[in-house]
């Protein structure tokens, strides 16, 4: 089983940062992917952000500019995004998202993002 451990949301008013952060474990498997989606109430979960194993990045044209993805150097199996200039849009569940080469997915349980303007 892989777990996908996700840090950093909560409150900040419009204008502020925050940092997520994802830690996976368990029985990891050549990880292709790992990376953030967004799900805000009433909407369907949307890609944020995303790393290759190869290091290549992708992103949302709403967060480009404002938000960073980046991995751990040490520890391959941990990503960040760093989220700056926060809007109130922007509030949803954020939810680690890994793919592994074989096409399994695993998502963690979700944190909370709230901006208030």
């Amino acid at each position: 089983q892989v777990q996908l451990v996700e840090s950093g949301g909560g409150l900040v008013q419009a204008g502020g940062s925050l940092r997520l952060s994802c830690a996976a474990s368990g029985r990891i498997f050549s990880i292709n992917t790992m990376g953030w989606y967004r799900q805000a109430p009433g909407k369907q979960r949307e890609l944020v952000a995303s790393i290759r194993s190869t290091g290549n990045t992708n992103s949302a044209d709403s967060v480009k500019g404002r938000f960073t993805i980046s991995r751990d150097n040490n520890a391959k199996n941990t990503v960040y995004l760093q989220m700056n200039s926060l809007k109130p849009e922007d509030t949803a569940v954020y939810y680690c998202h890994l793919r592994n080469y074989g096409g399994t997915e695993y998502w963690g349980t979700g944190t909370l993002v709230t901006v208030s303007s």
